[in-house]
């Protein structure tokens, strides 16, 4: 049985991960390491928690001796390297957690696995030919983009914030171990997901409870501002695609095919839980939308190629907005108070 390494599996997207990686993968065990910050919680994998192959370390990816000991104990044979700080409203209020988890803590686990994996550059140890590091990271690395034009994984990087130039760096470090050492890394860029489990602080979520709640809902600057949305299961299957099949050395962009404005998403929500839930006073959501000072160096637009996975690997999205945005919000209404 192969023992793989998830790095941030109590986040939104790893714990996601884990339950769909478990089910399509029978012969792999998995050890989560989280921090358990506040945005981990082992509530989101209440699923798995007795799993039988299935291990969680509550630990930080920076604590070298700890993922040392974890790689001596456990002889991983994959890293899926889901930790991160990734909010950007925090990257610029503090960015030195953004450094130290996403650069330090990127290198301290592609170091120690480079060291247990590898007798030298080029030359892995018996047994650890096929071992790989799949580097989860973001669109955000590329900066903004214009009206027109995709992210493809040529696109030189631009970061604009504490968060993404934290990300770019981990980025550039995973493809130099490959460069360098010959350590088997890929690396996938995805743009925004949303989704059941996501962190309360992110858009879709906080829409979703100041709707529910009563109050204002913060739509930063006019609101034209365009992402790239991706549904999380979608995301989570092309990690475990490429993990299984990519190219060692390459990266992959994944995106949603949904381009959409903040207000075209706010709006979105607010009319479905008009519907679903609707206000006592008979009003809508609509109401509740208040436009508020925009963020520091807020990119204007991202918007991904996704044409390489899914020429090379035949992964494409299959969930529409439409349909993933309902699950999104029935998924919050159950869990809110």
């Amino acid at each position: 049985m192969k023992t793989i390494l998830v790095t941030g599996g109590a986040g939104f997207i790893g714990s996601n991960f884990i339950p769909l990686f478990l089910e399509k993968n029978p012969e792999a065990f998995v050890v989560n390491l989280d921090k358990l910050t506040y945005a981990g919680t082992l509530e989101n994998l209440r699923e798995v928690e007795s799993h039988p192959r299935y291990q969680f370390v509550q630990g930080d990816i920076c604590d070298r001796p700890l993922v040392e000991g974890l790689f001596n104990r456990h002889n991983f044979s994959g890293v899926i390297h889901f930790a991160a700080e990734s909010h950007v409203d925090n990257s610029i209020a503090g960015p030195e957690a953004f450094i130290s988890t996403n650069v330090v803590g990127t290198f301290v686990v592609l170091d120690v696995a480079r060291r247990h994996w590898l007798t030298g550059p080029g030359r892995p140890k018996p047994g650890c030919e096929n071992n790989r590091f799949h580097h989860i990271s973001t669109d955000e690395v590329y900066g903004s983009l214009g009206p027109t034009g995709k992210f493809s994984e040529s696109t030189p990087y631009a970061p604009n914030s504490p968060y993404s130039a934290s990300k770019a760096a981990a980025d550039m470090l995973v493809r130099s171990y490959f460069h360098t050492y010959g350590l088997n890394v890929v690396t996938t860029n995805c743009s925004n997901n949303y989704g059941p489990k996501q962190h309360r602080e992110k858009l879709i979520p906080t829409i979703i409870r100041k709707a529910l709640d009563g109050q204002p809902i913060p739509i930063y600057g006019d609101g034209r501002n365009v992402r790239d949305w991706l549904f999380v299961d979608d995301h989570c299957k092309a990690v475990e695609t490429v993990y299984h099949r990519g190219r060692a050395g390459e990266t992959y962009n994944v995106g949603g095919e949904n381009e959409l404005t903040n207000n075209s998403i706010a709006a979105a929500i607010c009319t479905l839980l008009d519907k679903i839930r609707p206000r006592p006073d008979g009003k809508s959501y609509q109401t509740q939308l208040t436009f508020v000072e925009d963020r520091a160096g807020h990119d204007k637009r991202y918007a991904i190629d996704a044409r390489k996975i899914m020429a090379e690997l035949g992964w494409s999205p299959e969930q529409s907005f439409v349909a993933g945005i309902r699950t999104t919000v029935e998924w919050y209404i159950s869990r809110h108070r």
